[in-house]
């Protein structure tokens, strides 16, 4: 888990949001390449939003429920909406909510997600939300709130948190509470705090390599031999 004391600078986080995710993922294989195969989505989410730029933030756990109600008196389950609340409003932002619905089989039956919550989350200094789970009332979402979600849906049937702060996996990607998320509109990867800082440069390095590549390629001149010596060029790129 992250502590405000290893929060990253601000300079930083601004740094990796100015590359989309597939992207920051290239250069985590440069930086961290035993990550290649860990710590991103590897199942496709909805994103009703896809020209919103990429968002950084820490994440914010919790798990759902939709298919049964809960079973805490109503006093309780009012208790724990505040403190699942001041969970998600506190510690260092931005601020990223990470949702998994556990509802197996019936995963995205009822929508957490809708006008109210994008809107409450984006008081509380989150960004936006990776979801398995559904979500809905797209025309009167939070302006600005990303959203990758497991589907869209009509109802909020009888969903409820039912833990948060501990250890989710959604979409294949496992995420706990405080892990710096990377994300936009094709996934969400998880971005060691360690690594961060080196990731712009990484990312700078793998666009210098794939420029002679694309020049070619778009080129009206373009020939199989241009291209071989275009990958040539790239690989000697360091």
């Amino acid at each position: 888990m992250t502590h405000s004391s290893e929060a990253l600078s601000a300079a930083v986080l601004e740094a990796l949001g100015r590359y989309d995710t597939p992207t920051i993922c290239n250069a985590m294989e440069i930086v961290a390449p035993e990550r290649r195969l860990i710590g991103y989505t590897t199942k496709p989410l909805v994103c009703p939003f896809p020209d919103l730029p990429a968002i950084v933030g820490y994440a914010r756990t919790a798990t759902i429920r939709s298919v049964v109600a809960s079973g805490l008196p109503a006093a309780e389950q009012a208790a724990r909406r505040i403190a699942y609340y001041d969970y998600v409003g506190t510690g260092p932002g931005p601020r990223i909510s990470v949702i998994q619905d556990i509802d197996g089989a019936d995963v995205g039956y009822g929508a957490f997600w809708g006008e109210v919550q994008s809107a409450v989350h984006k008081a509380l200094g989150c960004v936006g939300v990776v979801t398995d789970g559904s979500i809905r009332d797209i025309p009167q979402w939070a302006e600005g709130f990303q959203a990758l979600a497991g589907s869209l849906g009509p109802s909020h049937a009888y969903v409820h948190a039912e833990s948060f702060g501990g250890e989710v996996r959604v979409a294949g990607m496992t995420v706990r509470s405080g892990d710096l998320i990377h994300a936009d509109q094709h996934g969400a990867v998880v971005i060691p705090l360690d690594i961060a800082a080196k990731l712009p440069d990484a990312a700078e390095l793998c666009g210098r390599r794939e420029t002679p590549i694309l020049d070619i390629a778009r080129s009206t001149s373009f020939s199989l031999e241009k291209l071989k010596a275009a990958l040539k060029q790239a690989s000697e790129i360091h």
